[in-house]
């Protein structure tokens, strides 16, 4: 009871209950609360505690509010939850055989979710894994990851194989969650077993980015050698390779004009006039000025036109410059390639 003309004391709440205030409040004012990477019993706790409560008077809200802020002004420094986080923040500080085991021991840990750094792993790591895991396993991992990167996998995967596996998710229905959590405990477990790599990429990838920028010449002249003594990796390297010949068959036709204003017009110009009249290169010329406005293609044909003759280095140095533009593009998402189909 109060008396006359004073406001009511606020009421006193449990630690819970004050928790759930706060986010009820920060959730009707339009913030964004990653309550997903809370464990799920606290997430749980949260939920009932919400249940369970109807209306706090303002006096209450204000409290818990102005309590809330000066536990945050009082805080001086704070740590990652989990062992990801600190891995993320020690990155570089420790070896990476001692991160591999941190993350084995985190993995085998009650109430662990494989699936948080699994869905984060970029797709040729994944699906090195699932290329030697049974079609009904590939199902679940391919269920449990977003539908672009899932759609990626698939994309890579020889056609049978895909096929087998895109019908094996239609069986996942009635998979219980503990059965996927272990299958991706597994599969983590066998990631962090391999052996820590000098290379971010595979051999496959690195000579193709090395012959990417060679002479025309020097890269045929390899390529016939690793014929000669591995024709299985001769072919792959071949796929891997990306250059000027291979701009129509790789690059969509929306995508040429985004290229086009990354790259100097005076190289663009020295390219196609060093691809005149030459077979393959001379295509890749008229499939880019085919693909941007007519008046932008007129003026880029009479600059060819005027430039003349040139040089081979000029030439394939600017070649390069044009392709070494569309992996950056590539990388940032902005230009997706077509993946060439297995013969």
């Amino acid at each position: 009871m109060t008396l006359a003309g004073e406001a009511p004391l606020p009421r006193v709440l449990s630690a819970r209950q004050k928790a759930a205030v706060i986010v009820r409040y920060l959730i009707a004012e339009g913030a964004k609360i990653p309550l997903a990477q809370l464990p799920d019993h606290m997430q749980q706790a949260l939920a009932e505690q919400m249940g369970a409560m109807r209306l706090v008077d303002r006096q209450t809200l204000d409290a818990v509010v102005a309590e809330f802020l000066a536990e945050l002004d009082s805080v001086g420094l704070a740590f990652p939850g989990g062992i990801e986080g600190v891995l993320s923040v020690m990155d570089g500080h420790i070896s990476q055989s001692a991160a591999s085991r941190l993350r084995r021991k985190a993995g085998v840990s009650a109430g662990t979710d494989p699936w948080e750094r699994l869905t984060a792993l970029p797709v040729p790591q994944l699906l090195a894994v699932i290329e030697e895991e049974a079609v009904e396993v590939a199902a679940v991992v391919m269920s449990k990851l977003p539908v672009a990167k899932a759609a990626d996998m698939l994309g890579r995967l020889p056609g049978e194989r895909a096929r087998r596996i895109a019908f094996a998710v239609s069986l996942t229905g009635n998979i219980d969650p503990e059965t996927v959590r272990r299958i991706g405990l597994a599969i983590l477990a066998q990631i962090d077993s391999q052996p820590p790599r000098a290379f971010d990429t595979g051999p496959v990838e690195r000579v193709g980015a090395i012959l990417n920028v060679s002479p025309a010449l020097t890269r045929e002249e390899v390529l016939q050698g690793l014929e000669a003594e591995d024709a299985g990796f001769a072919e792959k390297v071949r796929r891997a390779i990306f250059t000027w010949v291979h701009i129509p068959a790789r690059i969509p036709p929306r995508d040429v004009p985004k290229i086009i204003r990354m790259v100097d017009q005076v190289r663009l110009v020295a390219a196609m006039a060093f691809a005149a009249g030459k077979p393959g290169m001379e295509e890749t010329t008229e499939f880019i000025l085919s693909n941007i406005s007519q008046r932008m293609a007129q003026g880029l044909r009479e600059e060819v036109a005027a430039r003349g003759k040139v040089k081979e280095k000029e030439g394939e140095e600017a070649m390069n410059l044009i392709i070494g533009a569309i992996r950056e593009l590539e990388a940032s998402g902005e230009v997706v390639m077509v993946v060439e189909e297995e013969e």
